[in-house]
């Protein structure tokens, strides 16, 4: 064999076993959590105890310290992004010579069961309705876009609703573009929690509010992409600004486990609930049937569809045990 088949074949071989290119490069800039409480500047706080009290979750008790240092400087960003899009609204306008319709900004909260996007989208509707320039702000979950549990169980489906298959995406994708298209009323189906369902001929109306939050495990999923390179909406083509709550999947397992404890002591144990016959059963068993519904069902959503979209977002809040966030990360321009 020749020294340069010899060469050939070593070189070959190390191609196999190198390691993958590490990238350094970040699109986020991170803030601990005193650096980014610094951002508040001079932004009043508007929350009264009482009123935190009413926002908090069922297992997340909201402080006037976690509002003050997290939620007044991401109400203060966004503020500013709200501002930049209306002026670039008047501009397009101008360009244009016409007088186009006002559109919603929209904020999309997304991330994990039990990881607290529905105290975040309760704590930031707050805090931005009290800003002059957009006191209209409505607050919206995907939930509503899930089909029926009857719907799910014709399709095989009900083990694992909250999968992006598990939605009406054609339903939810009509329900923005006509949000975003200036549509005066636009009506959206209402889930009940407590009856783990769709309710029947209830909806709820969105009439041209200022802001928009859209909550929901899966609106920064992509679509497949055709390959004619036909047109493709995403959920997250009508989304302004995405944030993303983080947090590591054994913490957010404790909390859902707390959680559906805690429910079983209260919502549970009406006649009506969805869950009522959990609420006799001995606290031991509802944890053993808790964790089998939590990994086999939203912990492979949070791995195999939920947590890939984390780095979709502009910002990314990292929760701790206590369900105080630590770091926020912040996507570059």
């Amino acid at each position: 064999m020749t020294p340069r088949k010899v060469a050939g074949k070593r070189r070959a071989r190390a191609s196999k076993t190198a390691a993958p290119a590490v990238l350094t490069f970040s699109p986020y800039r991170v803030f601990k959590r005193q650096e980014w409480a610094r951002l508040r500047a001079d932004t009043p706080m508007t929350l009264k105890p009482s009123e935190l009290e009413l926002l908090s979750g069922v297992i997340e008790e909201l402080s006037v310290d976690e509002v003050e240092q997290i939620y007044l400087p991401m109400s203060r960003l966004l503020n500013l992004y709200v501002a930049a899009a209306q002026k670039l609204h008047s501009v397009s306008s101008e360009f244009l010579g016409r007088k186009d319709t006002k559109v919603p900004f929209v904020i999309g909260v997304a991330g994990s069961v039990a990881v607290g996007k529905s105290t975040t989208a309760r704590v930031l509707r707050a805090l931005l309705a009290r800003w002059p320039d957009h006191p209209r702000v409505d607050l919206l979950t995907t939930d509503g876009f899930l089909y029926p549990n009857q719907e799910l169980e014709r399709r095989g489906l009900m083990d694992r609703k909250g999968f992006p298959q598990s939605f009406d995406t054609n339903k939810l994708l009509q329900f923005l573009g006509d949000v975003k298209s200036g549509v005066t009323a636009v009506t959206a189906p209402v889930y009940s929690h407590f009856q783990y369902d769709i309710v029947p001929g209830q909806l709820v109306a969105v009439s041209q509010p200022d802001i928009l939050i859209i909550e929901g495990l899966n609106i920064l999923q992509p679509a497949e992409m055709p390959r004619d390179g036909g047109t493709v909406p995403f959920v997250s083509d009508f989304i302004d600004f995405s944030i993303y709550i983080d947090a590591p999947p054994n913490v957010i397992e404790k909390w859902y486990l707390e959680r559906f404890l805690r429910l079983r002591s209260t919502a549970f144990r009406d006649p009506g609930a969805y869950f009522h016959k959990y609420a006799a059963m001995a606290p031991e068993d509802v944890r053993t049937l808790a964790l089998k519904i939590w990994r086999n069902v939203n912990l492979k959503n949070l791995n195999e569809n939920i947590l890939p979209t984390r780095r979709r977002a502009q910002l990314i809040l990292q929760k701790g045990e206590n369900h105080r966030v630590k770091t926020v990360a912040l996507r570059k321009l």
